[in-house]
């Protein structure tokens, strides 16, 4: 089974040599997404002192982000919202941040019966407290009429 490798500017560039997505068969694989800017890469709710240090961040404003970065990928993929069937999302701080996640999640979620699963992890490679690996089932590839 052959797949295609998707990229896209309307989402943040990753940060290392792999693409936002994978297409195998009528499936969409989506490397980490997280809630980096495109084009700018900033962080929306992070706030450092003097000497660039992270010293607070505003998870509400990540969740958002990363989830219009989903959509991105997804859009960019040929996929939609609603073809999202597993949601792998790691949150840096589960203690602190999961009850308002849970409350976004179900409101940008509604409508999509996509398995979850959310783990609680010490960090991510950049400095980021959300981030969401996704799979969608597609419908098949069309062919065009001969």
């Amino acid at each position: 089974m052959s797949s295609t490798g998707i990229r896209t500017d309307a989402a943040p560039q990753p940060v290392g040599a792999y693409p936002h997505a994978q297409r195998v068969g009528d499936l969409l694989f989506l490397s980490g997404v997280g809630p980096r800017q495109p084009g700018s890469n900033a962080i929306p709710g992070n706030v450092h002192d003097a000497d660039g240090q992270l010293v607070a961040y505003d998870i509400e404003a990540q969740c958002r982000q990363a989830f219009a970065n989903v959509r991105a990928v997804l859009e960019a993929s040929g996929a939609q919202w609603t073809d999202l069937v597993d949601v792998t999302v790691f949150l840096t701080d589960m203690a602190r941040d999961f009850a308002t996640y849970n409350r976004l999640y179900a409101e940008h979620f509604a409508g999509v019966d996509a398995c979850r699963t959310t783990v609680g992890i010490h960090s991510l490679p950049t400095p980021i407290a959300i981030e969401l690996k996704c799979i969608a089932a597609l419908p098949a590839k069309k062919t065009p009429p001969a």
